[in-house]
């Protein structure tokens, strides 16, 4: 039992009476550990601030979270710094993606032990091993809700027996990823392996805005992807530090990232 801190508070914080998203309250709290918490390298300054808020108020403070490198060697543990209902049963990626922090921070793939949940937010779930995947869809398969697959399946890693898989569960959200124009082509293995699921269960990350692409470029893009029977969902590339878009790259990113907008539009 900890309590929890966060810079703020969105749709993947935890919602329960030790997650606390500001200063100490003014009621009494239980002398236990508190973590601050921090993801986005922005929020650092947030963070530090909290930190010192809460310094005396409860148990000892400790300050980390991604921003600041955590390699998450820890055991995953399930509500505690992301919500109920999300679940990583491994850290690390096998690829070196340049606009990726992830195996800087986690390294190589690691294999957890499974805990619940019907979202999984593994980094990269298809390079873990046959074992530990078919253990992650039998962990799915007792679960009451639809799994989604936000942390994304890798295109490069997808194979046949994923969809058999795939096909024995209950699946609410597919998602792949087309960060790069020359990953327009890589999009049509999944399309094919992909096929039997209709379009509302298959989604695509789309990277915008990195390395000098143009908004023209980026819409292109996006139309791509979903002409090949996926639903976009673009994010404004966003490296260490917070880089601010005009408003025309934000029109994009939000137009691409709704598709009641843009399955709307004749």
């Amino acid at each position: 039992m900890i309590i929890r801190v966060f810079p703020k508070q969105n749709k993947w914080t935890p919602t329960d009476d030790l997650a606390f998203y500001n200063g100490p309250p003014l009621f009494e709290l239980p002398k236990m550990p508190v973590m601050v918490s921090v993801t986005f390298t922005w929020d650092i300054k947030r963070g530090k601030e909290l930190a010192r808020a809460w310094r005396g108020k409860a148990g000892p403070v400790t300050l980390g979270g991604p921003a600041f490198d955590d390699p998450a060697e820890n055991e995953f543990m399930p509500g505690r710094f992301i919500k109920t209902g999300v679940t990583f049963t491994s850290r690390g990626c096998p690829k070196r993606c340049p606009w990726c922090l992830v195996p800087a921070r986690e390294g190589k793939i690691r294999e957890l032990k499974i805990k619940p949940g019907h979202i999984v937010q593994d980094n990269n779930l298809l390079a873990c091993s046959q074992g530990h995947i078919e253990q992650v869809f039998e962990m799915l398969s007792r679960q009451r809700k639809a799994a989604e697959f936000k942390g994304g399946l890798d295109i490069d890693f997808m194979k046949p027996w994923h969809i058999e898989l795939l096909k024995k569960i209950k699946v609410a959200e597919i998602w792949v990823a087309c960060d790069r124009k020359e990953d327009i082509k890589r999009l049509d293995k999944a399309a094919d392996l992909l096929s039997d699921f209709s379009i509302g269960k298959k989604r695509c990350y789309i990277l915008v805005g990195m390395n000098g692409e143009s908004i023209q470029e980026a819409h292109n893009r996006c139309e791509a992807v979903y002409q090949k029977g996926f639903l976009p969902f673009a994010q404004l590339y966003k490296p260490v530090g917070l880089k601010i878009y005009r408003k025309e790259w934000r029109d994009l990113q939000r137009k691409w990232s709704r598709p009641a907008i843009y399955r709307a539009v004749k």
